[in-house]
């Protein structure tokens, strides 16, 4: 019976780290379904979606990570699911948006608008963030951008007003556009 799980690691950045973790892979008879891969500062880290079946299979998973954590310093963690993972949208019939935020640096951008979102049941999905010195002055300018399932329960009239709301406190400026019609930020 096919079984899945989740798999992340984290980790000093290096090459070899995707070869490791797909030999792993490999090396317990699984196939990897899904991942997502990153780099922030000098630490890479990876969510991976994976199946595989027999029924030693979890026993397998954890040797072959507590083996590389081990010999390759990384930290891994897995789970198994319950079942196929059905994606937020799909299971809630929950419509795609983009938001964008920019504005001069300040502790509780994210929190905030972050916050906002969870009250109207707004699922993130991704999310990517960057603080850089404006050309001249220096002065560091917060980029955020949020790909996320709204669901369509939400009135977005209001979501909008309270997003607006927020932008006016923390002075910055907030476009929230249904994704097909968002513009790669």
């Amino acid at each position: 019976m096919k079984r899945w799980f989740a798999l992340s690691a984290i980790g000093p950045d290096r090459p070899g780290i995707v070869a490791d973790l797909a030999e792993l892979i490999y090396e317990c008879d699984c196939n990897l379904e899904d991942s997502s891969m990153t780099v922030l500062g000098s630490e890479f880290a990876v969510l991976l979606l994976l199946t595989g079946e027999g029924e030693d299979l979890e026993r397998r998973l954890s040797a072959a990570c507590k083996r590389l954590e081990w010999e390759k310093r990384l930290t891994v963690f897995f789970r198994p699911l319950e079942s196929e993972p059905i994606p937020y949208h799909v299971a809630t019939g929950a419509r795609p948006y983009v938001l964008q935020a920019t504005g001069v640096d300040k502790a509780g951008i994210v929190a905030r608008v972050a916050r906002v979102l969870a009250q109207h049941g707004v699922n993130i999905t991704k999310m990517e963030t960057s603080s850089t010195p404006e050309p001249g002055t220096g002065t560091p300018i917060y980029r955020m951008s949020i790909a996320m399932d709204v669901p369509a329960r939400t009135d977005e009239a209001q979501l909008r007003c309270e997003l607006e709301r927020v932008a006016a406190e923390l002075f910055i400026d907030i476009q929230l556009e249904p994704a097909a019609t968002a513009k790669p930020g």
